[in-house]
């Protein structure tokens, strides 16, 4: 499912080699060139300090979003969090950033914002969102968010990187060599739920790893479900954790359920205790990527090729839920390289990679008739809300009004910074 992916700050390596003869007939000189991004530690409690309404920054790498109310809370992966005023769609404004290092998830309710801070929950009122609050971490909570050849302990973050370039010539011998570089390398956790515009939870997209249903924010990691109690939201409480394997990727709020999708299949948690979820159905496939939303009837799974799930299928699968205990495939769709999705009433939005957004009339779902694609924009998320889809895509966030499904329309974009 909507996989972990992991996320590697580009390491540019490219390498000359000039061969120089001279007396030694076994060496030769090498030279290389790195480019390469060192990191920049600061204090924990210099981090902390800093977790606030900060001047608005350029989106440069964008990752989950959240929807609550007029505002658009939009990941900037490992870094942080855009807040965008989305009061007017066609004009959306970034009014300001709160910076926390390793962050790559969120999820809202009421006025307290849930993120991620590597191995850290992070509680923030966001009740003035130009003026947010940090009210509570909950240490260590995250284990697999670690990031390898770098020092971690309490006292240092990673806040930052500094790219770094450099050239440097080495006589060699001619059995063999190796050049080491300070590398970065950071797993992050990529990821929905659609409900009421009037609720408090606020609405993520389909390859999130946080969600809350009523007192209980959930959060899955690469093979642990986890529960907080969240009854007094600016004081999460960690409550209980459910190991269920691995390759755990996305969670998804409907009906009292969860539906967490992982690298071999979809899973269906009950909620009768709120603090002890218990498995009643599952549906397995074939290893891929595997994002899944849900309505009354069906569950909707994307599965693709080309990542860290070592998967090979590109496809929409369609499954029954006979009950919600015993999926069952109805459908399957070919893709080019399905990522997230949502749905409004009886119509499917699909993000298919450099394929676009696809937007189906998904009233027969044995058969999905195309009611438009946008080719021109590479997709990786979606939001359906009030007649507006927001949609990550490569080089920006785009907004749509599909509210006339005859007439779908482009309203704005906020571009990737280059």
């Amino acid at each position: 499912m909507r996989k972990i992916f992991t996320s590697a700050v580009a390491i540019l390596f490219s390498c000359s080699v000039f061969l120089l003869h001279g007396c030694l007939k076994d060496s030769i000189l090498h030279t290389y060139t790195y480019t390469f991004y060192k990191p920049v530690y600061r204090t924990a409690a210099e981090v902390r300090a800093n977790i606030k309404s900060n001047t608005a920054q350029p989106v440069e790498r964008p990752g989950k979003i959240f929807v609550k109310g007029n505002y658009i809370f939009l990941n900037e992966v490992d870094k942080g969090i855009h807040i965008i005023d989305n009061s007017n769609p066609a004009q959306p404004q970034n009014v300001t950033f709160i910076n926390i290092p390793g962050n790559v998830d969120i999820a809202v309710k009421g006025n307290t914002l849930y993120a991620d801070l590597y191995t850290d929950l992070v509680a923030i009122d966001i009740t003035n969102p130009k003026n947010v609050v940090l009210k509570k971490i909950v240490e260590g909570v995250f284990p697999d968010r670690y990031y390898y050849g770098f020092r971690r302990d309490s006292l240092s973050v990673i806040a930052s990187w500094e790219k770094r370039d450099t050239t440097v010539s080495e006589k060699m011998d001619m059995g063999g060599w190796a050049k080491n570089a300070e590398v970065f390398m950071s797993f992050s956790m990529d990821a929905g739920g659609k409900v009421a515009s009037a609720s408090p939870y606020g609405v993520g997209g389909s390859m999130a790893r946080f969600t809350i249903v009523n007192e209980r924010l959930y959060t899955v990691g690469n093979s642990d479900l986890q529960v907080f109690n969240i009854s007094n939201t600016v004081d999460p409480v960690y409550s209980n954790k459910k190991n269920m394997g691995w390759g755990i990727e996305t969670i998804y709020p409907f009906l009292n359920r969860l539906f967490v999708g992982s690298q071999t299949g979809m899973f269906i948690y009950s909620l009768c205790n709120p603090d002890n979820p218990v498995q009643d159905g599952q549906f397995n496939h074939v290893r891929s990527c595997d994002p899944v939303i849900a309505d009354d009837n069906y569950a909707y799974v994307t599965l693709r090729s080309g990542s860290a799930c070592a998967g090979f299928n590109n496809e929409l699968d369609i499954l029954k839920l006979n009950g919600l205990g015993n999926p069952t495939l109805v459908k399957v769709y070919s893709m080019t390289n399905p990522h997230g999705l949502s749905k409004d009433g009886n119509t499917l939005f699909l993000c298919d990679g450099t394929s676009g957004l696809k937007i189906y009339d998904a009233e027969d779902v044995s058969n999905l008739k195309l009611i438009k694609r946008i080719e021109t924009i590479e997709t990786s998320d979606v939001i359906t809300l009030g007649g507006v889809a927001l949609v990550v895509a490569k080089d920006g966030l785009y907004q749509y009004d599909y509210s006339d499904l005859n007439n779908i329309r482009f309203l704005s974009k906020i571009t990737i910074a280059k």
